[in-house]
């Protein structure tokens, strides 16, 4: 049986990805995504799941940086999920006398302006996941943000989403150790590259994907560590990594940059193939 590691503890958002990428699978839950990406190195898992990006609050950045600083793992599956954050507290707490909210920082910023309306003078507490923010409710003061989904005696969820706004998609990617399979086909590719600190280097670096007629979907920029003002570039595009044609415009995107990495090939929700 496959096993598949996820951030917990059960109940979280990224269990629930994690059940519908893989059902049949067995799930273990670890307690940062650092620990998750451990699992898959180690081998005590055969897939992880990583959040990676949200319809708020964008990427998640921590995950980006996992994906390029370790070596041999590879992205073979994406999917969205819907988030529907719910305020919980000890049951028979009045929210007027809350003081302290806590969950995972990204669930915290997608409810910012909840937040601020009802409790601006509350302090805000990051949790390692919307689930472990429960075990940090301690008093009626308290107050903590997670799923509709989740069901735990002597804890009362708020009616309604508290989230800035209802369309709230977080997507996940499934990630193998090992490297891509040249034959397997995709819809999307990611990738990271990074090149000279000069002008119009990177039109140079993706010029390729126009002349190959490759659409780009996404891209964004993150630091490279350890070298100030110098940046490397995370880019999704369409494509099918088995055509010869896509492989070709890809090898001419690396001989151009500095560095290269191939992050994924997946097919998104809307195109799935068996």
């Amino acid at each position: 049986m496959e096993k598949v590691a996820y951030l917990g503890p059960e109940g979280s958002y990224s269990q629930l990805a994690a059940i519908k990428l893989r059902p049949e699978a067995e799930h273990i839950a670890y307690g940062s995504f650092r620990l998750v990406v451990d699992a898959l190195e180690r081998g005590e898992c055969n897939l992880a799941v990583l959040p990676i990006e949200n319809s708020l609050n964008g990427s998640v950045i921590a995950n980006i940086d996992l994906l390029q600083s370790t070596e041999d793992i590879f992205t073979v599956e994406k999917t969205g999920l819907t988030l529907d954050h719910r305020l919980a507290t000890l049951t028979g707490a009045d929210i007027k006398g809350i003081t302290r909210v806590f969950s995972h920082e990204q669930a915290l910023a997608q409810c910012e302006k909840y937040l601020y309306k009802n409790f601006p003078q509350a302090e805000l507490i990051a949790a390692p996941s919307t689930m472990a923010s429960l075990n940090a409710l301690e008093t009626t003061s308290d107050a903590a943000i997670v799923g509709a989904h989740v069901k735990r005696e002597g804890i009362t969820l708020s009616k309604d989403n508290i989230a800035d706004f209802t369309n709230n998609v977080t997507d996940f990617l499934l990630v193998k150790k090992g490297g891509a399979e040249k034959n397997k086909k995709s819809d999307r590719i990611f990738f990271s590259v990074a090149c000279v600190h000069s002008a119009g280097a990177l039109y140079d670096v993706l010029q390729p994907l126009r002349d190959g007629g490759v659409n780009m979907t996404k891209i964004q920029s993150r630091p490279i560590r350890g070298s100030a003002g110098e940046y490397r570039f995370f880019i999704e595009v369409e494509g099918d990594l088995s055509s010869e044609k896509v492989r070709k415009v890809l090898d001419e995107v690396k001989s151009i940059s500095l560095s290269f990495k191939l992050l994924g090939a997946y097919f998104s929700d809307d195109n799935k193939k068996d």
